[in-house]
């Protein structure tokens, strides 16, 4: 398949952070990429063409999932990919039996958060100071939705 989303297995971490980095100012590392290959997290992506879109890593405990990461090619950014890519790998997480899923933004990424809402998230906690950003710490809100 080269068009349309697909759980896939990264080979490149570097690319990964290569192109999170456009996208985000305080991205992962290729070392964590690679370590999150490692502990067999699932990478979710979107292609046009085999050229990669955007992605999304998560985990899975039981009938729990947790968005860890979610990028967007900058070119693609606002073409609806964001929601598309978190439905449809909500839709792979539901058939692989999880009911829940969590995941945690920064509190100043209003776009995020407006994202997450649209998709049916729900604010269910804060961590105080958890991320870094350009001015210090940032808070974190804590989201969840059913699947």
């Amino acid at each position: 398949m080269s068009e349309g989303y697909r759980i896939f297995i990264p080979t490149d971490a570097i690319q990964l952070a290569e192109l999170e980095s456009r996208a985000h100012t305080h991205g992962w590392s290729a070392a964590q990429y690679q370590d999150s290959l490692r502990c067999g997290h699932q990478f979710h992506g979107l292609f046009a063409a085999e050229q990669l879109q955007g992605f999304a890593v998560t985990q899975s405990v039981l009938d729990e999932a947790e968005l860890l990461n979610i990028v967007i090619d900058p070119q693609w950014q606002g073409q609806g990919l964001g929601g598309r890519l978190l439905r449809e790998l909500s839709a792979s997480l539901a058939a692989a039996g999880a009911r829940r899923l969590f995941l945690e933004v920064r509190a100043g990424n209003a776009v995020a958060r407006h994202l997450y809402q649209r998709q049916g998230f729900v604010e269910s906690g804060l961590r105080k100071n958890y991320y870094p950003c350009a001015h210090g710490r940032e808070d974190a809100i804590l989201m969840e939705t059913g699947l």
